[in-house]
């Protein structure tokens, strides 16, 4: 069960305008699922995105990543779940870039203004021929209003969609922004999450969006690890369909930019915590601060350290108080020059560690009391500076295993 997690409300979820989405059951693996989502954007809408540091990437990846720096005016995108359409080799690029020309056929654009994306299993042919025949219907089925059925659409091993929507005014003009993800193992970001779209109504300058959606992954999705695994088919898009009607936002530094970035991160990062919250086995929602590093990357290094050890992450499924492994990961994060003397640990209120050492009040049952709880801080301060980084993961189960040993029957 997801960790303090539930369906989002369809209520909650602002219709962006320019924006219309429409799902389909395409049976691209199973029958009676919705696997296809087709989103139209209008036209003059920005695009940009962030994709996965893996090099053995997905082929809609690729194409992704050729149609945004082609710089056509992306029109619309389209998601099939259940196959990723990776380690396919020329294949799956051809396949990939068929999709991409039957949308844009429907549409009356061209097949660069369509961005593909693909989630499920590696190395198996995808059947173009299903995602073909199911246009029709998605198409059909488009509406301003169909956030939380597209959440349901992108969904792999999820066992809940997940979206987000913030509303905001700018320069009198109602604003919003609402995005879906989807993920729950395999989930390491070199990047992003598995699959993450974003979009807004705002008017922003075109030339902004590229620095926004980095900003915004590197303050949600970039802090997120499952299990340590970065997927072939990461990605991360932000959209902003310039149709809200006020003055263009020509710098993030202005109040109207600070205020669009700040609802985008706001979105991103509630889509990133439910995909923790929903890991795959997941009962524990695990934050993990760093403190008094000298710089972000190297209290980042920490987290990450801790964050996937398996010795930490079956320690809190257990609730075992068997602390010592957050500080031996600690130490092998690999900070060449870490003085073990100073390091204190935190799980929550209890202080267990101080000074490199068990503090001399901490009582393992009081460690216990705490790692018994569904939603916990893991807090380390290294005493050798003034920065500091957050992370979430969450704890590995049994599930786990039985989840990732029967992905594929």
């Amino acid at each position: 069960m997801p960790v303090n997690l539930a369906a989002p409300d369809p209520s909650s979820l602002a219709p962006v305008a320019g924006v219309s989405l429409g799902i389909a059951e395409a049976g691209i693996r199973k029958v009676n699922r919705k696997d296809l989502v087709v989103v139209t954007l209008a036209e003059g809408s920005a695009v940009a995105g962030v994709f996965t540091s893996n090099r053995f990437c997905a082929a809609p990846v690729q194409v992704c990543r050729e149609h945004l720096a082609g710089g056509q005016g992306i029109r619309s995108i389209v998601v099939n779940t259940g196959n990723a359409n990776a380690g396919t080799g020329a294949d799956g690029l051809a396949r990939a870039r068929r999709t991409c020309a039957s949308l844009a056929t429907h549409l009356g654009v061209a097949p660069e203004q369509v961005l593909p994306f693909s989630t499920g299993v590696i190395m198996e042919t995808l059947p173009v021929e299903r995602i073909e025949a199911g246009l029709p219907a998605a198409l059909a089925d488009r509406s301003p209003a169909n956030w939380a059925r597209a959440a349901e659409g992108i969904m792999t091993t999820d066992t809940l969609p997940k979206a987000a929507s913030r509303t905001l005014t700018i320069a009198g003009r109602e604003v919003h922004v609402t995005g879906i993800s989807k993920g729950a193992g395999m989930i390491r970001p070199n990047m992003a999450t598995m699959l993450g779209f974003v979009a807004t109504d705002a008017v922003v300058d075109a030339g902004l969006l590229p620095g926004l959606v980095k900003a915004a992954a590197d303050e949600s999705f970039n802090r997120i690890t499952i299990d340590g695994d970065t997927s072939t088919n990461d990605s991360f898009v932000l959209i902003a369909t310039q149709q809200a009607g006020h003055a263009p936002i020509t710098s993030l530094a202005s109040p109207e930019g600070q205020a669009l970035q700040a609802a985008v991160f706001a979105v991103a990062r509630e889509l990133a915590q439910a995909i923790v919250r929903d890991g795959e086995g997941a009962t524990k929602f695990i934050t993990v601060r760093i403190d008094g590093g000298r710089s972000e990357a190297e209290c980042q290094q920490v987290a990450y350290a801790i964050a996937h050890s398996p010795l930490v992450k079956t320690a809190f499924f257990a609730s075992d108080p068997n602390l010592g492994r957050i500080l031996a990961a600690v130490g092998y994060a690999g900070i060449e020059d870490l003085d073990q003397a100073l390091i204190d640990l935190y799980l929550d209120d209890v202080h267990v560690a101080r000074e490199g050492g068990r503090h001399p009040a901490y009582r393992e049952e009081d460690g216990q009391r705490v790692m018994k709880q569904s939603e916990i801080t893991v807090r380390v301060d290294l005493h050798r500076g003034g920065s500091s980084a957050t992370v979430w993961t969450c704890d590995l189960s049994h599930d786990y295993v039985s989840i990732n040993a029967d992905y594929r029957s």
